[in-house]
């Protein structure tokens, strides 16, 4: 069964994928973090307590402490200049220190603002710990899609990646109960709870990063191949010489030289590389970008507060109900994101909520004071409806495809950049948006025509993703290089079958299917010489059996055949095609490490 594939390994892919899967599951704790942080936000500003300890003279319309729009705005969007900020210092720390690492190191990050909230009684300090909290919130951002998808195999990438978003919808959802349970608080504690459990999640997190392992992909980066196999191994639960994890590895390994040789992997590399690297940047940025005009964050962020203001009795009971549908939204997209591909669910999730979002504008402008609770009803249903197209589509797919087009070299700066266009447009919606629908004499008072807006980039939406979003269900992340090279229009991706691998572009005649022509690198032995020219790399007999030790494995070398000869080198330009590569001197096979996975 198609939807079924969502989570079950094909019969034709060797080992278990649940290493991968659990992995996944757990680093999408970040994404917890991030929802609970926002959904936090959205309740604590329309609580009593709140108002009269941060209120610095104003007034609401029935004379009670309040924000100023200026504050509440500056309050909420003040985390999205952090994480916009932590964006883009994600790339050089990811790069630099590894995808664990640096989410370890944003977490820490994300405590210290944490610990500033809570203890912050005026607003300049909370203001300080919102945006020292949006960095850490930024860089992790960053780096959880990133980490799921380079250790994930193909089959489940898609949907392993989804699970970032679900743990976004379950943080607000937390955060939701908890205003509930706190908003009937009388004193500092009724916002200092929520704020304070911000610091649970980031502890969750942390302690998990600090044993989980490096994704292969950074440690072939890296130049680290030896520690790459057993990572490897280790996560598709295959032994280190299986066909599949040397042939898995040769790919990752042939496919970063290659693209080492098409150029550098600098800034400017993004919007002038090949195959195509300035439109895949632009794809990321304008995804990333069009996901947050489809205004969820509105809801997301003021949705307490704009029900409140339409009118609506018990505003936080229906910021739950919208959370609820949230959460339980994310799941149906999760099961058919690869049955259906990344395009398809786009497209209909961007029709799905123009339609309800111009609905709403449309009945609530035009409906007179007789059919005000009529017109209340139909904001509450199509808000949830609109939402649940959100998170079964657009929520998760954006972060889907951004982790998925760019190539290894440059992924996580070009991620940094996509994931900064998503916190621009956050900043600016959240810090607007207030004066937009607010009903103070500073605002436009539009109310819920705002949703015309809303509505008409969800249409932008749709037309972007059949000309720009290439589908890249079932292509492994070094297979998409390919596709860019291939195919011209986005429209036919869906019809890329791959031809060829990196693998015999750079050794030519050399037989890939010859488990024994990788070789192995000793851990930390340093990147390969500039410009891609390092080869596969070598290593003795000895510093295999280091390499699996190291990773707390039992080792047994296997002596090679007496009579076996390999051919490894580093690969020259032909002179019939740039592109092929010729082998030098021939080098002996060595032994392969065996890793015993019977612990």
């Amino acid at each position: 069964m198609a939807i079924a594939m969502g989570w079950q390994k094909p019969d034709n892919v060797a080992g278990s994928s649940m290493p991968a899967i659990v992995i996944g599951l757990f680093v999408a704790t970040g994404g917890v973090l991030f929802g609970y942080d926002t959904g936090t936000i959205n309740g604590v500003l329309a609580m009593t307590a709140f108002r009269q300890r941060f209120s610095t003279g104003s007034m609401d319309e029935n004379g009670q402490p309040n924000l100023s729009t200026h504050q509440s705005s500056l309050l909420v969007a003040i985390l999205s200049a952090g994480t916009f900020c932590g964006a883009l210092v994600g790339a050089p720390m990811g790069d630099r220190w590894g995808r664990r690492l640096s989410m370890l190191m944003g977490a820490g990050i994300f405590c210290i603002g944490g610990i500033m909230q809570v203890c912050a009684s005026a607003i300049p300090l909370l203001i300080v710990g919102r945006l020292i909290g949006g960095i850490g919130v930024g860089i992790i951002s960053l780096l959880v899609p990133l980490y799921q998808s380079e250790m994930a195999p193909k089959w489940i990438r898609g949907t392993l990646v989804f699970t970032y978003q679900l743990g976004i919808t379950i943080g607000l959802l937390i955060a939701s109960i908890i205003n509930i349970i706190t908003e009937s608080l009388h004193g500092p504690s009724a916002y200092r709870i929520p704020f304070g459990l911000q610091l649970l999640w980031a502890a969750i997190l942390a302690v998990g990063l600090s044993v989980l392992p490096e994704t292969p992909r950074f440690l072939v980066k890296r130049g680290d191949i030896g520690t790459a196999l057993i990572s490897l191994s280790r996560l598709r639960r295959l032994d280190a010489t299986h066909p599949t994890i040397v042939e898995e590895l040769q790919e990752i390994v042939a496919n970063h030289e290659y693209e080492l040789t098409l150029g550098p992997d600098s800034y400017l590399e993004l919007f002038r590389g090949s195959p195509h690297l300035g439109r895949r940047t632009m794809t990321g940025c304008f995804l990333q970008a069009l996901q947050q005009l489809t205004g969820v964050n509105f809801i997301m962020y003021y949705s307490t507060s704009f029900f409140d203001g339409a009118g609506i009795t018990n505003p936080y009971l229906k910021s739950l109900i919208i959370n609820i549908v949230n959460t339980f939204s994310t799941i149906p997209g999760m099961l058919v994101v690869e049955a259906w591909g990344r395009r398809k669910l786009l497209i209909v999730g961007a029709f799905g909520m123009a339609a309800c979002q111009l609905l709403i504008a449309s009945f609530t402008t035009a409906a007179g004071e007789d059919l005000k609770s009529v017109a209340q009803t139909i904001l509450i249903v199509f808000c949830a409806l609109y939402i649940f197209f959100f998170a079964a589509s657009w929520g998760p797919v954006t972060w889907v495809v951004t982790s998925e087009i760019y190539p290894l070299k440059v992924r996580a700066k070009a991620m940094s950049i996509s994931t900064a266009s998503n916190w621009l447009l956050n900043f600016v919606i959240a810090y607007c948006t207030p004066f937009m629908v607010g009903d103070g004499s500073d605002s436009a008072r539009i109310g819920p025509k705002v949703f015309f807006l809303w509505g008409a980039f969800c249409i932008v939406a749709i037309v972007f993703v059949w000309c720009m979003v290439y589908e890249t269900t079932n292509v492994s992340l070094e297979q998409i290089d390919e596709m860019y090279e291939r195919i011209d229009y986005a429209w036919n991706s869906m019809n890329f079958v791959p031809s060829w691998s990196f693998q015999q572009m750079l050794n030519g005649q050399q037989d890939d299917s010859d488990p024994q022509s990788l070789q192995l690198a000793p851990p930390g032995n340093g990147p390969p010489p500039p410009g891609g020219g390092g080869g596969t790399i070598v290593a003795t007999p000895a510093s295999a059996a280091a390499t699996a030790e190291s990773a707390g494995h039992e080792v047994e070398m296997q002596p090679p055949p007496q009579t076996a000869e390999s051919t490894n080198s580093m690969s020259q330009p032909s002179t019939n095609d740039s592109n092929s590569i010729s082998s030098s001197s021939p080098k002996p096979p060595i032994p392969m490490a065996h890793v015993d996975f019977s612990y």
